[in-house]
């Protein structure tokens, strides 16, 4: 029997593949559940990155999801602003061509109206002198609206027609000239020219720039003290003095308050000398009061040099250098700093302090760059493109000095009237061709690019939400089983009470 039993064993062995290693039951350590809850935690972050890709539409939502493509995608991005910020460019250019090509559009209209009265102001015999001269005022209304539509046609702050727009100064010598600003005309003495061409400005100084400046008459040496007790009142501050401090030390004290006094002090020739911190005259005055003989002067007394003589103000004159001669102007610089020079066309140039003390003639002191209103068209640096606008007044044109009241000044004014439709026709043609060829066709290839790369960047960067979903539905599944694995698990040591009931 017990062989049979033993028997029937071993073929029970064999047929179950051989003999299980017994389950252990521990209660410290629960494995199952330690390696259910990994699981589950793998699955949880997996789960959150699912959702926040759905929910932002990005596959890349930090640089831990991908590095590379993060890196590569920003760079896109960054070209995409810039190409917005171009498209928005061209438009803004297109609309300032615009504005400008349809002032010139009521330009031309104004200039078939000269025309017209200039031919019917040939015709002697139907027109008595009365009429004729009806048709002269007439034309020189039209003249006045054509240089008020220059002078006043603006697209925001910027005027289109009176030949500022695009013209701008350059300094080239910052030794000697610190700002310019040049707007669309010149001050000669022949009368404001157009600026329509680039130029060179020419700078030469005939009378330097001074500061104020009151000397003492009283002998003193920086170490050696001043000997005195009292005060000395330099433009409304007071310093008092004790006969100890020193000719330095009073100097020192002075000083640190030229802020206050608009005066510096040093000692020159063994007397101090009193020198206003600004060039001019103006409010650059000097006024010193010692109440004490010895502070620096001989007596006590007030010492004024006035704002009307508290220095001279520098005289220049500045040449466009390519019609030098009659575009030269002879300035005055600015009464309160006597370094800054404005002409009768708003131009101003402010020299620097080497160069406004120094009576010299510098050439290509400036660069001008006229007539090219500049527009940044591109998404890089460096892609701009220019349109001329120059002057368009009726000086500008040629319209000056018609007289239609007799036929032969009829006849000259209709030749210059023809000139102005034709040069006018053709900054329109020169407008449209901008708008056309450049602008339009610029926002056409920008658009494209912008469309392409925004792909490209998609590509990297966002989301396919089909595969996406087809994901997040199988970490949710993981997570619901994974919890349900992880309940079981922690119900595995309760086995072991009915080891210690039993």
């Amino acid at each position: 029997m017990g062989a049979t039993e033993g028997a029937s064993r071993e073929k029970a062995r064999r047929e179950h593949g051989g003999t299980k290693k017994m389950s252990t039951f521990r209660v410290n350590s629960n494995l199952m559940a330690m390696n259910a809850l990994r699981n589950l935690g793998a699955t949880n972050n997996q789960f959150s990155s699912s959702v926040t890709k759905l929910s932002t539409g990005l596959r890349i939502n930090s640089g831990a999801d991908d590095p590379a493509g993060l890196q590569i995608s920003e760079g896109f991005r960054s070209q995409i602003g810039g190409l917005s910020a171009a498209l928005r460019n061209n438009q803004d250019a297109i609309n300032f061509a615009k504005t400008a090509e349809g002032a010139l559009n009521e330009v031309s209209q104004l200039l078939r109206d000269a025309r017209a009265l200039a031919i019917a102001n040939g015709n002697d015999a139907t027109l008595s002198a009365s009429q004729k001269q009806a048709n002269q005022n007439q034309l020189q209304s039209i003249l006045n609206s054509i240089d008020r539509i220059a002078s006043t046609t603006q697209f925001g702050q910027k005027k289109l027609l009176d030949g500022s727009a695009g013209v701008q100064a350059a300094v080239v010598n910052k030794a000697r000239l610190e700002s310019a600003s040049v707007g669309g005309t010149w001050a000669a003495a022949t009368g404001n020219i157009s600026v329509t061409a680039n130029d060179t400005v020419t700078a030469n100084v005939t009378v330097a720039a001074t500061k104020a400046t009151v000397s003492g008459n009283q002998a003193v040496v920086a170490g050696n003290a001043m000997g005195v007790d009292g005060k000395l009142t330099i433009n409304g501050i007071t310093f008092q003095t004790t006969a100890s401090m020193t000719a330095q030390q009073l100097v020192d004290a002075i000083n640190a308050k030229s802020s206050d006094t608009g005066v510096q002090v040093d000692i020159t020739g063994g007397n101090l000398v009193f020198t206003s911190t600004s060039f001019g005259t103006g409010s650059n005055s000097i006024q010193i009061t010692n109440d004490t003989a010895g502070l620096g002067f001989t007596a006590a007394g007030t010492r004024t040099l006035g704002s009307g003589t508290a220095g001279a103000n520098a005289q220049a004159t500045f040449t466009l250098a390519g019609v030098a001669g009659s575009v030269t102007s002879t300035l005055t610089a600015d009464a309160l700093d006597g370094k800054t020079f404005r002409d009768a066309a708003g131009n101003v140039f402010k020299l620097t302090d080497a160069g406004a003390t120094t009576v010299a003639s510098t050439a290509n002191i400036a660069a001008i760059t006229a007539g090219a209103a500049s527009f940044q068209v591109g998404a890089n640096a460096g892609q701009r493109v220019v349109m001329s606008l120059a002057n368009s007044n009726s000086t500008a044109l040629g319209m000056v000095n018609l007289d239609i009241t007799s036929a032969s000044g009829a006849d000259s004014a209709l030749s210059l009237i023809d000139n102005a439709i034709n040069t006018v026709s053709s900054k329109r043609g020169d407008m449209g061709n901008f708008m056309r060829n450049i602008l339009e066709s610029n926002v056409r290839t920008l658009g494209i690019a912008k469309e392409n790369i925004t792909a490209t960047e998609s590509s990297i960067r966002d989301t396919d939400v089909a595969e996406e979903m087809t994901m997040y539905t199988k970490l949710q599944i993981l997570q619901q089983s994974g919890l349900a694995v992880l309940a079981q698990a922690n119900q595995a040591p309760q086995a072991v009470l009915s080891l210690l009931r039993g």
